[in-house]
């Protein structure tokens, strides 16, 4: 049996606590995944999804709940220890890429490795190998505004990658994309889930990419609403 990876139990999310405004977005999730799983999660704009995904990966505290990561309970850690957490265990992938500008397409893949302290010469070593792995080599001196869409996805792909997570969260990974290039996109995904083994959450509100997964879960008005297996995952 596989080893659960993300582990939440009644998680509950409010926004301006105590005040007159106060709005609860999520009513009490209860989310397993499990270790080398590619799962979506789906659903409209203001499902609860984006809350949902800022809490798996560590951006945003739930109100109430548990939540254990890799072994680690989060809910009980402090903001530091969140920081180091995150930066170790979660790769992030966003729909606008999240690349710094002025920099090569090997020093923000470097980046994550940086915070982490890696000694310099093993964090080129990797961030080569890396856009090798994700079909940049040939571009890894590139600035941001010298790739194509595609290719600064593939180098957000990379840098996700460059601290060995256990888990890459991507955010509509290939919602600034056109069909072609993001076909390639899920691709590379397959590609790291089968290959590499990485546990991966892609966050959609695609049906389409979620049914390329191996477990689709539904969330609408806060609520997991429906669970149900995947197609070619």
């Amino acid at each position: 049996m596989s080893e659960v990876i993300i582990d939440l139990k009644h998680i509950i999310k409010r926004f301006y606590e105590g005040q007159t405004n106060e709005l609860e977005i999520l009513h009490g999730i209860d989310l397993t995944v499990k270790k080398g799983e590619f799962v979506s999660i789906v659903g409209a704009s203001g499902s609860g999804k984006t809350t949902l995904m800022n809490i798996i990966g560590i951006l945003d505290r739930a109100s109430e709940g548990s939540y254990v990561l890799d072994g680690l309970d989060v809910s009980e850690a402090k903001d530091k220890e969140l920081s180091n957490i995150r930066n170790e265990k979660i790769g992030f992938v966003f729909q606008t890429y999240n690349l710094i500008a002025r920099t090569s397409a090997l020093k923000n893949v470097e980046l994550p490795m940086l915070y982490a302290k890696v000694p310099r010469k093993e964090r080129t070593r990797r961030a080569k190998e890396l856009l090798e792995l994700v079909g940049m080599g040939e571009r890894m001196g590139h600035k941001p505004d010298e790739l194509s869409g595609g290719q600064k996805q593939r180098v957000a792909i990379a840098r996700a990658m460059a601290n060995d997570p256990s888990i890459i969260l991507a955010d509509e990974p290939t919602g600034a994309l056109d069909s072609k290039t993001g076909r390639k996109i899920m691709d590379l995904f397959h590609k790291l889930n089968k290959e590499q083994g990485k546990t991966i959450v892609l966050i959609t509100h695609s049906p389409e990419l979620a049914a390329e997964t191996g477990r689709i879960i539904t969330i609408k008005d806060g609520n997991i609403i429906g669970e149900e297996a995947g197609g070619t995952c």
